[in-house]
């Protein structure tokens, strides 16, 4: 947290100069040095995505750091309108990983929530948080994927098997269920 803290304060250019006198004492700071500059990368966009998103909030959704760790972040989402989850608000987590804009950020619901798509845990199957992410993906856009898997979800890949058969099977047991999560644990 120190190195991170210390890094984001200080131009990268300066950083590097600094980085050149290490290397030439020690060949395993190179390691670590390419480490700190993946991090750096990583750090400087998602500081960019914190403005955008502090600056143009995307509808229903909101993020931010949630502690002093650039790396990880609280977000919420407004039950989409006309859907067992309006009126709720639902916390997320998210963790940027440090090869971030490289590898996709992970999220997972911290408010329980009853969807085909989404564990007990909270974890997503959404397919841009795994095989179709793309470096110019943001978070943004990946929150407004969230809310937009909450109006349609996608019972043929699910991470809950029952919640799906129930959602192919009765739709209305599904949307009463649902409904009554949102009332328990999302208001």
């Amino acid at each position: 947290n120190f190195l991170i803290r210390f890094f984001t304060k200080f131009s990268h250019y300066i950083l590097y100069a600094y980085i050149i006198k290490i290397e030439h004492k020690n060949t395993k700071c190179i390691i670590f040095i390419s480490y700190i500059m993946s991090n750096l990368r990583a750090v400087n966009r998602i500081n960019k995505e914190l403005k955008e998103i502090m600056d143009n909030p995307p509808g229903n959704c909101s993020a931010n750091i949630a502690n002093e760790n650039v790396f990880i972040w609280t977000g919420t989402i407004l039950g989409p309108i006309n859907t067992p989850y309006e009126n709720g608000i639902f916390f997320v987590d998210i963790r940027f990983p440090s090869e971030y804009p490289l590898k996709p950020p992970k999220i997972t619901f911290r408010t329980k929530i009853y969807h085909p798509n989404i564990d007990g845990d909270g974890n997503i199957c959404l397919d841009i948080l795994r095989n179709q992410w793309s470096p110019i993906l943001t978070i943004s856009k990946v929150l407004l994927s969230v809310c937009s898997m909450l109006e349609d979800p996608n019972p043929d890949d699910p991470l809950d098997p029952n919640i799906a058969t129930q959602y192919k099977n009765d739709i209305n047991a599904f949307r009463t269920t649902a409904r009554q999560y949102t009332i328990n644990y999302a208001n």
